[in-house]
């Protein structure tokens, strides 16, 4: 078939149907190689095929030289896309050159792209100027990377947003003390000159900030643009960082849109804002240090907020690996933030599902305990446990076992776990098994009066164990995701002295 299909291009034979048909072909990598194979270095038809009067089989044979990737191509591939007279393949072009290593043509491809941004052209031209200037810009972005701007305005008045836990926004309110603060649905507004204290908080998602001058756009791609613009977000950028234009951002909507449709807006106004600003501010949707987040509200408007990935956020810098149980340091700060009333200093403290670590270096953060022993039946998990904990600089004794296994010569003060999960491996059966035997082996390892701090989603079989031995009580039930079905419970260990 591929042969075939080549030769009709040979001969002529409905040659800009058949270059598509070699172009769908050419997607498995088989076929590629044996297009190469076949063709034997004997390119002289591509070659005049990217003469054709015919500017969409230019546009095929081009990504087809592309996908066949032969360092020859590339000169070529160039030649013809300088000499292209036709705007609307010639972004083709350069689709073709990402294929290739194209940093001796850096200087050109900047040539082209500063004639781009000054250049005049028609209205009905522009779709193709810009899709032109869009992926110039994330070539040369590729290959040269962006110079990163320094972030200092960690004292200057800002206007922030903290994405928290909804049924615990309080747990962080409580942690702000410089500047004024509030919850609102999904976490805490605040007002502050003192980032670093944000900066230390473990128990917030993420950082946003709420641009004054732009609290709210349409979906009107010029009004929305237009607003950001001079509701003052280049003055906001350059007052927070060192360094000034030009900033490389990214467009985040978060809307009930049809994908389609919030993709063509989103592009749209990313346009928009490089033309508003003279290209102050660079669209580049892989290469960006500014994300500008619009989040469609009751009313059908957008609220604007804006991240800043120039803020070095150190908080959980030691979690360097993890496994798809682990759970989130963030998640597991506000179990340790719930718990603190119930968590004593020094206390010998035990993990028996430590996963990679995360329980018990956050538990640690807050009041330090001593000893701390983490046990994992996954060997993996356990080795990166390790590699953590050496990069927090806090000991613990990680051990590769079953809990169910596990002796030891003294009794903990504490178990502090995230119960494993429910998953396609389980059943019922087994999970009511798994509880059944923890809270019988919990009582092996724990002293009496000891506590349980239980972060868990099967709430049913927490109260069953609990209800089937008298020697626990639980003295505190969190709700941390009804979605989730998440619980975390405090449990007390009162074991009878007989």
């Amino acid at each position: 078939m591929l042969r075939e299909t080549y030769e009709k291009i040979v001969n002529g034979v409905e040659v800009r149907q058949n270059l598509i048909t070699l172009k769908k072909e050419l997607k498995k990598e088989n076929n590629r190689m044996a297009l190469l194979y076949y063709l034997a270095g004997q390119y002289e038809v591509l070659y005049r095929l990217l003469e054709n009067e015919d500017a969409k089989v230019r546009k095929n044979v081009v990504l087809i030289m592309g996908e066949l990737a032969v360092p020859d191509f590339m000169d070529k591939i160039f030649d013809a896309y300088i000499k292209e007279e036709k705007l609307f393949v010639k972004s083709d072009y350069l689709i073709a050159l990402k294929y290739f290593d194209y940093r001796k043509l850096i200087d050109r491809l900047k040539e082209r792209l500063d004639f781009l941004v000054v250049g005049t052209f028609e209205e009905t031209s522009m779709k193709h100027i810009n899709e032109e200037k869009k992926l110039l810009t994330n070539m040369i972005l590729d290959i040269e990377g962006i110079h990163k701007h320094t972030f200092d305005g960690y004292n200057v008045l800002s206007d922030i947003v903290l994405l928290t836990n909804r049924d615990h926004k309080e747990v962080t309110l409580s942690e702000i003390k410089n500047g004024k603060a509030k919850t609102f649905n999904a976490g805490i507004v605040a007002r502050t000159k003192d980032l670093r204290e944000i900066l230390s908080i473990r128990t917030y998602s993420e950082m946003l900030f709420r641009l004054k001058g732009a609290l709210t756009v349409s979906s009107d791609v010029k009004s929305a643009a237009d607003v950001i613009f001079k509701g003052g977000i280049l003055d906001f950028l350059n007052e927070r960082h060192v360094e000034k234009t030009p900033y490389y951002f990214r467009l985040e909507i978060k809307s009930k849109m049809p994908l389609s449709e919030k993709s063509n807006f989103a592009k749209k106004l990313a346009t928009e804002l490089e033309n508003v600003s003279e290209r102050a501010l660079v669209n580049s949707t892989s290469n960006y240090e500014v994300e500008i987040r619009l989040i469609e509200n009751k009313e059908g408007l957008f609220n604007v907020l804006i991240k800043l990935y120039t803020i070095p956020d150190e908080r959980f810098s030691y979690r360097k690996h993890a496994v798809a149980a682990s759970i989130a340091p963030v998640q597991a700060a506000l179990i340790a933030a719930l718990a603190k009333d119930y968590l004593k200093e020094n206390a010998q403290v035990l993990d028996p599902f430590c996963g990679v670590g995360t329980m018990l270096i956050e538990r640690n953060k807050l009041v330090p305990a001593n000893p701390m022993y983490g046990i994992d039946s996954f060997g993996e998990a356990i080795d990166k446990a390790i590699d953590n904990s050496r990069v927090d600089r806090t000991v613990i004794n990680f051990i590769n076992r079953d809990f169910f296994d596990f002796k030891h010569d003294y009794l903990f003060d504490e178990i502090f776990t995230n119960m494993p999960i429910r998953s396609g491996r389980k059943s019922e059966d087994e999970m009511a098994m798994l509880y059944n035997n923890f809270f019988r082996k919990a009582l092996e390892v724990l002293k009496n009066e000891a506590i349980i701090v239980m972060y868990t989603r099967d709430k049913e079989l927490v109260l069953k164990g609990v209800a089937q031995n008298k020697a626990y009580a639980i003295i505190q039930e969190y709700v941390i995701s009804k979605k989730e079905g998440a619980y975390l419970y405090i449990i007390k260990v009162q074991q009878s002295c007989s």
